[in-house]
């Protein structure tokens, strides 16, 4: 109980541990993975080639990107039983509803069991192929149709489009949504990640860290920026609202939504290559009153910047989800799809060198006292 102890309440500024698969600079808004800028790899990489990199540390070679996509390809499958707890569970939110098929394949799975760096990067993989099924999969059965088969002839962005709309999307959605799961793939020890992590330093097995990285995810905290981008979008209109709308919120000591981020002093890295593509996406769509209402927001909000209120990557995320159609409440569980590289390898990591995360608590509770019979109280 000393008084002298320093606490970092939400371990904010505390390093736990040394790593090597993403360097996050806020004040100069800089992000990499694995040494090579997200913004290099955002305009000329794909999410298979980003996968790769971030698990294995290089990027591939053609072979082993073909060998890499193939085994992704492979696991584009679900046992019958997943889709049955799918439907037994098919008006409960989609964040619940994937943490329990991914819960589910953990016990239907015997090789989900293993714990060796083997049997991660296998079970790693067919999770990653597996994730936008089963999200895809409930959004058909919730709507009465049946779930899309997955085309081995498409890249995962463009499989998961096709599994959730049920038509091919041209290649500039396609691309976008590319984009997407890149900038998303993996960021530090953010929440989830560190959950996962802690999850792996108990010798659990992968299977048990997504769930625990999944369930981290869904909290509006972390993974709800998105959405409430959109709402906010909704809220405002017209592109002629937008500066009337941030000056009332300021005034009301309000945030903006999608400004400002933990770790970013400077504009988030990501957002750029999310704006072209939404202003792209709205033209393609027919609804380019979305991007111009986004826009109104970023101008109104340039007196703010000096104060570390930059825009971040999810404030364009939503507009991008709502010109495919997609509902607000699939727009985390999308999020998971592209983070799913990143927490296999924190978790590779973590297991690597492992060691049980425990972290103290400064008691502040009453000091020992006797204790009273019930009769005394």
């Amino acid at each position: 109980m000393s008084e002298n102890v320093k606490i970092n309440r939400g371990l904010k500024g505390i390093y736990f541990e040394r790593s090597g698969v993403s360097h996050i600079d806020g004040a100069k808004g800089e992000l990499l993975y694995r040494g090579y800028s997200i913004n290099d790899l955002a305009r000329k990489s794909t999410f298979e080639e980003v996968c790769y990199l971030l698990i294995h540390g290089e990027l591939p070679t053609a072979s082993e990107l073909a060998t890499f996509d193939a085994a992704l390809k492979e696991g584009r499958t679900l046992p019958n039983a997943v889709f049955d707890i799918i439907a037994a569970c098919k008006d409960g939110h989609p964040m619940d509803v994937l943490r329990t098929a991914v819960s589910a394949l953990a016990a239907l799975d015997p090789d989900s069991q293993e714990t060796g760096e083997d049997a991660f990067l296998r079970n790693g993989l067919r999770l990653t192929a597996q994730v936008p099924m089963i999200i895809a999969a409930h959004e058909a059965i919730r709507n009465g149709r049946d779930p899309v088969p997955a085309d081995p002839d498409l890249s995962h962005a463009a499989n998961w489009l096709w599994m959730l709309k049920g038509q091919k999307p041209s290649d500039g959605a396609a691309r976008l949504a590319d984009v997407d799961f890149i900038l998303h793939a993996e960021h530090g020890a953010n929440a989830s990640a560190f959950a996962a992590r802690v999850t792996v330093g108990t010798e659990a097995n992968l299977h048990g860290a997504i769930v625990t990285a999944l369930s981290t995810l869904a909290g509006p905290a972390h993974g709800g920026a998105a959405e409430d981008v959109m709402k906010m979008v909704h809220e405002i209109g017209k592109p002629e609202n937008a500066a009337a709308y941030v000056k009332a919120k300021r005034a009301a000591k309000e945030a903006v939504t999608g400004f400002g981020h933990r770790v970013y002093r400077a504009e988030d890295p990501r957002a750029r290559h999310m704006r072209e593509g939404v202003r792209m996406l709205g033209e393609e769509m027919g609804a380019p009153e979305w991007y111009e209402i986004l826009q109104g927001v970023v101008e109104a909000m340039k007196p703010y910047a000096r104060h570390g209120l930059n825009v971040n990557v999810d404030f364009y995320s939503g507009v991008i989800y709502q010109l495919h159609g997609i509902p607000m409440d699939l727009y985390v569980p999308i999020f998971a799809i592209g983070r799913m590289p990143g927490w296999i390898v924190q978790c590779l990591e973590q297991q690597r060198g492992n060691i049980l995360i425990r972290p103290l608590t400064l008691y502040n509770g009453p000091e020992q006292r006797a204790y009273l019979a019930m009769d005394e109280r």
